[in-house]
């Protein structure tokens, strides 16, 4: 099986690359989502029964702080992770189910650029969460 990112990104960093961390890296690499630690030690218990839910905290705590994963707290209570990578994007969290969308939008881009400028400072980084439920009819636009 090939490295996945997050495993390539360790070992430049020459950190020590365990069979389990191997796992771990593998899942936080191929979700889609935002898994929080429980849905991690999930999907890596299936792959192998030996690694534990003590294993994937340290793990993610280690790769949070050597820049390898995003964390972020969108509301419900549960630190989630995401890879870090080099294209920003925002998301947008839908409160009735917990999805995260990943977004771009080059006009909100702009404007926070232009927010920064205008209280004469150099926009060097942000976070924007944007919190939301399903129109479920159209009249409550």
């Amino acid at each position: 099986m090939s490295e996945s990112r997050i495993e390539k990104r360790c070992i430049e960093k020459k950190m020590k690359m365990t069979e389990q961390r191997r796992v771990i890296a593998r899942v936080l690499s191929g979700s889609s989502d935002h898994p929080d630690v429980e849905e991690v030690y999930s999907r890596a218990s299936e792959i192998d029964s030996r690694i534990s839910i003590a294993t994937v905290y340290r793990t993610v705590r280690l790769w949070e702080e050597s820049g390898i994963l995003d964390r972020h707290d969108f509301g419900d209570g549960r630190s989630r992770y995401e890879e870090v990578t080099d294209e920003h994007h925002d998301h947008l969290i839908n409160l009735k189910s917990g999805a995260v969308i990943e977004f771009q939008n080059s006009a909100i881009e702009d404007l926070q650029e232009k927010i920064a400028r205008k209280h004469g400072m150099k926009l060097v980084g942000h976070k924007l969460e944007l919190y939301g439920v399903p129109i479920d009819n159209l009249d409550e636009k």
